[in-house]
């Protein structure tokens, strides 16, 4: 079983002796509620570096007062168990007071690819918050790699981004996004959908797959986003956005000249958002 450590000096005193032995060490962020994706994500940390530390911090600043904060699933048992068949050697799990103490008072300011219009369009809120708590994470565990699951692609170019900017010497590693076998994105927050809104959610990444093979072949790009966002309409989603971006700095393309291209999407349907993304 991993040390949990909930304070940052318990957290040194854990990893301070694989330091003392240079031995390379990941950081796997997590909110808990731990799936596949968290478990591929664990275990090209096993495969990478000699030394893993999971964290699990429900991190309340990147939730906005209408989202779901307080119903976000906490899971630590299960979670534990989830991990239990790896070689984790520390979870970290501090709570609010740990990471946001009395007086706290400085936030980081993502910019670049944190203000693409996209998630930050929707949840302006977000990548402050994220980046702060990353920020904290990297310096309280100081790995050498970090490894972030590209269904949050925007959030992974800011973090790479913000990691290079700030010398915070993580190397930030980008692991492909895990899937049900219908196609949806593995996410905490799929536990959220009803039977028959599970029925529709794949439809993300099927107007994905076929607007990328559309793209390749040729069609043009506003064509073929404006179908996309139809098919998506038809299928009960209420749609936030369907775009192609550069992939490294999520800047609007209109041709395969301006590539790489990414293509993002996020909708909800019911209560629950889903986000969703692939490389043409």
């Amino acid at each position: 079983m991993p040390q949990i450590a909930r304070t940052v000096p318990a957290l040194r005193r854990a990893l301070d002796p694989f330091r003392r032995k240079q031995q390379t060490i990941a950081l796997v962020p997590t909110m808990g509620a731990l799936h596949a994706g968290h478990i591929e994500l664990v275990r090209q940390a096993c495969r990478r570096a000699r030394r893993v530390v999971v964290s699990i911090f429900v991190n309340p600043t990147q939730f906005a007062p209408h989202e779901d904060f307080g119903t976000y699933p906490r899971t630590f048992r299960a979670d534990l168990k989830a991990l239990a068949p790896f070689k984790v050697d520390v979870v970290f799990a501090p709570n609010a007071a740990v990471m946001y103490p009395p007086g706290f008072a400085t936030r980081i300011a993502p910019e670049g690819a944190a203000l693409a219009g996209l998630e930050d369009k929707y949840r302006p809120h977000f990548f402050g918050g994220v980046a702060t708590v990353v920020t904290k994470l990297f310096t309280q565990c100081r790995p050498d790699i970090a490894l972030f699951g590209q269904k949050d692609y925007q959030q992974l170019r800011v973090v790479t981004q913000m990691a290079k900017d700030l010398d915070l010497g993580v190397k930030v590693i980008g692991v492909p996004t895990v899937r049900e076998k219908d196609g949806l994105a593995m996410s905490s927050r799929n536990v959220y959908l009803s039977p028959e809104q599970r029925a529709s959610a794949p439809t993300l990444y099927r107007v994905l797959r076929n607007s990328a093979r559309r793209i390749k072949a040729g069609d043009a790009i506003a064509a073929v986003l404006e179908d996309g966002r139809a098919e998506i309409a038809r299928a009960g989603f209420a749609l936030d956005y369907l775009e192609a971006r550069h992939a490294e700095t999520l800047a609007p393309v209109a041709t395969v000249k301006d590539g790489p291209i990414r293509l993002l999407v996020a909708a909800k349907i019911g209560t629950t958002r889903l986000i969703d993304n692939l490389g043409v």
